[in-house]
């Protein structure tokens, strides 16, 4: 087994997982190509003590990318779409959030 810092990578901020975090309680991280589902469902209770009711796992493929005249390969990645039970959230995310908000009304000022 590895250890529970390893399997998750980052948490996935973008518009389309800011709807599924406010409306489905649902929260995407990037997760450790090898990590498996069970895996997954221990790392994030133990890490942000909430309780997992369901994982759901894909593989991104792998890009290519252009650096200047040389065309390079972006390795491919597993996405994991980690639901919570009614009432649980992650709290370091919604600060993100909240900051991101913030930021945006001081712009539109």
């Amino acid at each position: 087994m590895k250890r529970i810092e390893d399997v998750i990578r980052r948490p996935i901020v973008s518009e389309k997982s800011t709807l599924i975090r406010k409306f489905g309680n649902q929260y995407i991280f990037a997760v450790d190509l090898k990590a498996n589902k069970q895996e997954i469902t221990e790392a994030v209770s133990t890490l942000f003590n909430v309780k997992v009711v369901d994982v759901n796992t894909c593989i991104m493929p792998g890009k290519d990318r252009r650096f200047g005249r040389h065309i390079g390969r972006v390795n491919k990645w597993k996405k994991a779409v980690v639901t919570l039970a009614d009432g649980q959230k992650i709290d370091f995310i919604e600060t993100v959030d909240e900051a991101a908000d913030a930021a945006t009304a001081q712009v539109s000022d």
